[in-house]
């Protein structure tokens, strides 16, 4: 019983002695883990005395008088939350142990997810509601004069995460769940998130993101699972002795399916160092030394994606990748080994996915482990690795690309190194029959055109000679040397070695930088490339673009191993749960609320969109969303903006490539026009309120001065008395799920116009068409599908194809077409009618000038095209009832982007993993 308590009774990590610290870092590869716990029958759980056994309304009361130490006339928002997350706490614990146990004893194969992010938002409501619990807790709740809305309002979001990498994460984990699918997602446990956005003297500011102020009531600490993980060293007989150690220790958080009896886990790692504190040192005065493990041990797991810009930035980020992969591998491993002897079967009983290039290293640390700490051969090793690890591509940035330098990967991990090394060695010698084949095919073709070219070359100088020596010996002297000249600049035949060895190199998962010569870096998704069986896009144009751009010498060799997997987001969260008012009239209208889980469903509501009545409703639903914005609006920015204008929403991450900076220039050319209107005019126009969102990376200059663009823009905009409620311009800091939750339900509008073939997928641009906000785009990402299932009538789409975007970028050098509205409005950034014109001068180089950018995402090209569709927004929203049939249909359209679909397909078409539902 002791051990089945221990999951609930460890909460807070406590203070370790220095001889427990070292007894746990001397511990051997075989570590205990969740599966050792003998899960006791849930009615001899007694949960930390009494809790589970009480209703709903008693084990709020029970947390809040014991757990938290008030009572009923003391409980301020932030306890009565904690009490409540308690109380979820432990019903998410009676569930989460059944689901493990019924996963031990029937032993089905597992997914499990390596991301370095998940961006998981509040997990209150999500948790209840899942729980099928939104009821009772509600009606408990009222003995407090509290709901659940506003007691989840006290909880923090967790900030493991920081785009849509980690929050499809979260969506993927909550799909698992519902489908009763056996999976684990395994990422970092950051004590800070990349950083809390701020706003001060109009720049954006980056703040300590500590989120764990008031605990964190979600997660279970796992003393019991720790790992050691090693970095630097040097190779001793072919074995690693590594330089410094730290421990991995298990922190669990219970993920509950959709009104299913399944609990799936995200397992997150933290860092601690063998020996936290060096009395001896402390004693000699030596007190930076005393506790330099703990502090080393501590920067692992401190900050989401540190700054990389500089060597030590390099090494910690390789750090805290490498750290959760071998940690996860290690304990996937150890659990399989409980169960089974021989890891030939470990392709039957697991698979691993790599959310993108960051936990990529996971190919070697496998290979690693399984030859180093578990004795297989090389040859062994890779039909194992080859079997049972998957990738997934989310960019075709080259900067999300990972390629890490060959000195910091051989310093920090030099066994990787040869590894990998070894790797390549096997990979280029087992294609050279192919390229040598392809070389020799190429050869060929190109010797029987330089024949012919060479034939006809020879005749046109015999004819040359002949003329010039009718001409007389001086002539033909001065022909001959002519043709001497031609002859000896004649291409000579290629060398067939050379050329496969200059073909080999674009294959090789080692290859040099292009920018600095002579330095070699690893090219890690090469490395997923050739070490995984499966490789996946996330919508159909990004698969077609990874496949002819970004690996297409790996399709050649085997086609068979790239798919497509279009993202998609839970409606659970970014439906259901985010807009209770619209959910509950699509329940109404359908008859059902099944469509929660089967999204196809949703395909039901078309005729409604014909239906004046129904029509009128939706209206009301989507006005008191933009209400309920225009208060936050108010709260955060001080701004009072009015709910009649169109809510134009552009929420994501500040890149050039999402193009924010030509959003803001169209609000600079709107506001020109504005004031040039008479008042007769004003009065016709359409008034909108465009609202941004989103964080620019601390080291990313130019897209810090876009930020400061846009909030110099509201700054001027939003206080000229002209212009009033016809155009308000708020950037709302610090973006994040929640504040996800409450705009996207508020949108009409909402912009997704990154340059064609630079956006993956996104899934902003999914939550916006289900919470029916119509979509200005281009052809990029899933907006290509979104508008295939919408009907492309229905959605503003402008700009170039993603097939023309290589030869305007050539001719972007002599270009000079430019819209002269686009100019003008150029011109007053640059003349600073909206202040710092010498801060802006880079932003404006960036896309005029051709030695300081050269406008590479094209936003010259598409200014007048993207001003067109604008105007044609502004006409559709004149007729209010066709602007509600559109949204109408897009929320009917959509259910195709339900990450339940998506789960189902990777399930059946990589990894092979079945439904394992309890009875």
């Amino acid at each position: 019983m002791q051990q089945a308590l221990s999951a609930r009774a460890t909460y807070a990590r406590p203070t370790s002695s220095r001889t427990a610290r070292r007894q746990r870092a001397g511990r051997s590869l075989k570590v205990r883990s969740m599966l050792d716990i003998s899960f006791p029958p849930k009615e001899e759980d007694t949960s930390n005395g009494v809790a589970p056994k009480l209703g709903v309304e008693a084990s709020i009361e029970h947390e809040l008088k014991y757990r938290v130490s008030a009572n009923n006339t003391d409980a301020r928002p932030v306890k009565l939350y904690q009490s409540v997350a308690w109380s979820v706490h432990d019903r998410l614990v009676d569930a989460f142990d059944q689901t493990q146990a019924y996963w031990k004893e029937k032993d089905p194969k597992h997914i499990y997810y390596l991301s370095a992010e998940f961006l998981m938002g509040r997990t209150l409501t999500n948790a209840v509601n899942n729980l099928d619990l939104g009821g009772e807790y509600a009606e408990a709740l009222k003995k407090y004069g509290a709901d659940l809305e506003t007691v989840a309002t006290g909880e923090l979001d967790a900030a493991l995460g920081n785009g849509g990498l980690g929050r499809l994460a979260a969506c993927f984990l909550d799909s698992m769940a519902s489908l009763d699918l056996p999976g684990w997602g395994y990422g970092i446990r950051y004590r800070y998130g990349m950083f809390k956005q701020g706003v001060k003297d109009g720049l954006q500011v980056e703040l300590p993101d500590y989120w764990l102020d008031n605990g964190n009531p979600w997660e279970i600490r796992r003393p019991e699972t720790q790992f050691k993980v090693g970095f630097y060293g040097s190779l001793e007989d072919g074995k690693w002795v590594p330089g410094e150690e730290v421990i991995a220790e298990a922190y669990d958080v219970p993920i509950p399916g959709y009104k299913t009896k399944t609990c799936g886990n995200l397992r997150l790692w933290d860092a601690l160092a063998p020996e936290e504190f060096d009395l001896e040192a402390f004693n000699a005065g030596d007190y930076s030394k005393a506790v330099e493990q703990k502090r080393r041990a501590d920067g692992i797991t401190a900050v989401l994606y540190p700054n990389d810009a500089t060597e030590e930035g390099k090494e910690l980020r390789l750090k805290q990748q490498f750290f959760f992969v071998s940690a996860s591998l290690q304990d996937t491993i150890a659990r399989y080994l409980e169960q089974h002897k021989d890891l030939a079967g470990l392709p039957d009983k697991a698979c691993f996915q790599m959310n993108d290039t960051h936990p990529t290293i996971a190919v070697a640390e496998l290979m690693r482990l399984l030859i180093d700490e578990h004795g297989l051969s090389y040859d062994d090793a890779w039909a194992i690795t080859t079997k049972c690890v998957a990738y997934t591509n989310h960019t075709v940035m080259p900067e999300a690309l990972e390629k890490w330098p060959v000195r910091v990967l051989a310093k920090l991990l030099p066994r990787h190194m040869q590894l990998i090394e070894q790797i390549n060695s096997n990979w280029l010698d087992s294609i050279t029959g192919h390229v040598t084949a392809k070389v020799e095919a190429e050869l060929a073709a190109s010797d029987a055109e330089k024949q012919k070219k060479a034939a006809a070359a020879a005749e046109e100088r015999k004819a040359a000679l002949v003329a010039a020596e009718a001409k007389g010996e001086e002539a033909l002297a001065a022909a001959k040397k002519v043709v001497s000249e031609e002859e000896a600049a004649e291409e000579k035949p290629a060398d067939k070695a050379t050329l496969v060895e200059e073909k080999l190199k674009t294959y090789s998962i080692i290859q040099e930088n292009q920018w600095t010569k002579g330095e070699m870096l690893v090219n890690m998704a090469y490395l997923a490339v050739v070490g995984s069986f499966a490789v996946n896009g996330v919508a159909a144009i990004h698969s077609e673009i990874i496949k002819t751009d970004i690996f297409p010498h790996f399709v050649e060799i085997f086609p068979e191993r790239f798919q497509n997997k279009t993202n998609g987001v839970t409606l659970r969260r970014w439906l259901a749960y985010c807009n209770p008012e619209l959910s509950a009239l699509i329940t109404e209208a359908l008859g059902t609320d099944e469509w929660v889980r089967d999204a196809t469903l949703l395909a039901k509501l078309k005729p409604f969109a014909e239906d004046a009545a129904f029509r009128a409703r939706w209206r009301e639903v989507k006005q008191q969303k933009k209400k309920a914005l225009a208060e936050r609006i108010r709260e955060q920015t001080g701004y009072q903006v009015s709910t009649e204008p169109m809510y134009d929403i552009h929420v994501k991450r500040i890149h050039e490539y999402k193009r924010q900076y030509m959003n803001a220039i169209s609000l600079i050319h709107r506001y020109k026009v504005l004031k040039e209107m008479t008042p007769e005019q004003r009065a016709k126009a359409v008034p909108r309120v465009v609202v941004f969102g989103g964080k620019a990376a601390s080291a990313y200059y130019m897209a810090k001065k876009i930020v400061a663009l846009i909030l110099s823009i509201g700054e001027t905009v939003n206080n000229d008395p002209e212009i009033g409620d016809l155009l308000k311009v708020v950037f709302l800091p610090n973006y994040n799920v929640s504040e996800a939750e409450l705009i996207i339900p508020a949108a009409e509008i909402s912009q997704h116009i990154s340059t064609a073939g630079t956006e993956a997928s996104g899934t902003s641009n999914m939550k916006f068409a289900l919470n029916g906000a119509l979509i200005i785009g281009t052809l990029d990402g899933a907006n290509i599908e979104i508008g295939e299932n919408t009907g492309f009538e229905n959605l503003f789409i402008f700009g170039v194809k993603a097939d023309e975007i290589n030869k305007l970028r050539e001719d972007r050098k002599n270009f000079s077409d430019y819209d002269p509205r686009y100019t003008a409005a150029l011109q007053m950034v640059s003349s600073g009618v909206f202040g710092r014109p010498e801060y802006f001068e880079d932003l404006v180089a960036s896309i005029t000038d051709m030695n300081r950018g050269n406008d590479w995402f094209l936003l010259a090209n598409d200014f007048a095209s993207y001003m067109d569709a604008q105007d044609a927004i502004d006409e559709l929203y004149r007729d209010q009832e066709e602007w509600t049939r559109r949204s109408i249909i897009y929320t009917a359209s959509n259910g195709f982007f339900s990450s339940d679909r998506t789960i189902d397909q990777y399930a059946r078409e990589i990894w092979n993993v079945q439904p394992t539902p309890q009875p």
